[in-house]
């Protein structure tokens, strides 16, 4: 049992976050070294500190200039490959079977519904459990997980591909396979295997299909200029 347990939070609404610092803040045992709310902001937070358990939404914009949504499914396997000891609970809106079974299956140690009241008001306890190996999941997850698990449409790394995609649609192949450390033939090879597994033809058709399934989570744009980044579905 850990003495100290280091968390980070990332989440794109700073009322989100107080509310889990308060609810952590009732175990002495549980420190908050850091918090951020865009997605660049991720991986360095990390470094800087010596997190046990991050606490991860799964749709926050990659920064203020950047609206679209940060490439989850592409940073946790390398986070988790770079930090053996970090554990990541994700507390999310998103509901999808599809996206809960693609988080299991790259290593992610629990999933909460932010709906969830219940899971909440135990946040520490959770936090404490995921800290010393244990695993958590919100009722309606963990059903929903077993019973998808044997079906999962994409593997992991061809989910990271899209995922990428999805974060920078701008970015030429050359781009993405520098960014995922594998030649552009690799790139176009797990595109293709992708293609053929969701029955479309291009990256913008499949993105959109990973969309409908669930697979990645999309919110919607806004105008430039509101308030909010985005709304959450």
């Amino acid at each position: 049992m850990l003495s100290k347990i280091h968390v980070a939070i990332l989440d794109d609404h700073q009322s989100i976050i107080d509310g889990f610092i308060y609810r952590l803040s009732s175990d002495p045992a549980i420190q908050i070294d850091a918090t951020a709310t865009f997605g660049e902001d991720l991986e360095p937070m990390v470094a800087d500190h010596d997190i046990n358990v991050l606490l991860l939404d799964v749709s926050v914009p990659n920064s203020a200039e950047n609206h679209n949504p940060f490439p989850i499914l592409y940073v946790i396997p390398r986070l988790l490959q770079k930090y053996p000891s970090l554990n990541i609970l994700i507390i999310s809106m998103f509901t999808q079977r599809t996206l809960i079974d693609a988080l299991v299956d790259i290593g992610v140690s629990g999933y909460i519904f932010k709906d969830d009241q219940t899971s909440i008001q135990q946040l520490a306890k959770i936090v404490t459990t995921v800290a010393n190996g244990g695993i958590y999941f919100s009722p309606g997850a963990v059903r929903d997980v077993r019973k998808e698990q044997a079906s999962s449409i994409l593997t992991p790394r061809q989910l990271e591909v899209l995922s990428l995609c999805n974060a920078q649609p701008d970015s030429d192949t050359t781009s993405l396979a520098s960014k995922l450390g594998i030649s552009g033939s690799t790139l176009r090879n797990l595109l293709s295997g992708a293609y053929l597994r969701l029955g479309v033809r291009t990256r913008a058709a499949a993105i959109a299909k990973a969309h409908e399934l669930g697979i990645i989570p999309v919110f919607p744009k806004i105008a430039v200029g509101e308030d909010e980044v985005k709304k959450k579905p």
